[in-house]
């Protein structure tokens, strides 16, 4: 049976934030102790390759019997540009790799979590901003995911600020774009090194 062009796109979104939530397991690994944190980075990397090598053979045209995959990995306006689950991994990888899992766990969560939430509440083009209850949703939900690691990490009151220096930047690379020639820069690639940028800066200020 073939679904509905409006239900087979539902099914498709999911899908994507299906996947867009898996990289929530990231920095478990980790966290449960069975890896370190460098290994942790080193694995990232892995990941990135093989983005990068499934991204060469679609924008190749080499897609074969990748179809179903990249059906739900990639929108259309990503066609013939570097599709936004790519720059997930690197976003991911390098976040992982230049900064302390205090500040880094949150700011991959932001993305993983944070995003989809965001994306459920409201639609909109990629050059265009999200309304302003969503972004301050936004900003809620990416507070009490860093605020379980600022607050004893860094003390309640240093570590409520740092949990917002992280909030308020990842929600705006999510619901406010910036544009580059025209082009917005995609929030998988912006929103954790924003945040984990605010949060580092933040209680270097405070410390």
């Amino acid at each position: 049976m073939t679904l509905p062009a409006a239900a087979w796109r539902e099914r498709v979104e999911f899908e994507r934030r299906l996947v867009h939530a898996s990289g929530t397991l990231y920095p478990v690994p980790y966290l449960l102790g069975w890896i370190s944190w460098r290994t942790t980075g080193r694995l990232l990397l892995v990941s990135v390759a093989v983005a990068a090598v499934l991204e060469t053979l679609r924008l190749s045209g080499s897609v074969g019997p990748l179809d179903p995959l990249y059906d739900a990995l990639v929108r259309d306006y990503e066609s013939d540009s570097v599709a936004g689950y790519a720059l997930y991994q690197v976003s991911m990888a390098g976040t992982a790799l230049v900064f302390a899992p205090v500040f880094a766990v949150p700011a991959m969560w932001m993305l993983s979590v944070g995003d989809p939430i965001s994306g459920g509440l409201g639609e909109n083009a990629a050059t265009e901003p999200k309304r302003i209850p969503v972004v301050a949703a936004m900003v809620f939900v990416c507070f009490g995911i860093a605020v379980p690691y600022a607050v004893p990490a860094f003390g309640p009151d240093p570590g409520v600020i740092v949990a917002l220096a992280g909030a308020v930047p990842a929600a705006v690379a999510d619901g406010l774009p910036p544009l580059v020639r025209g082009v917005a820069l995609d929030d998988n690639l912006t929103i954790p090194p924003a945040a984990a940028s605010g949060m580092f800066l933040a209680a270097a200020l405070i410390a």
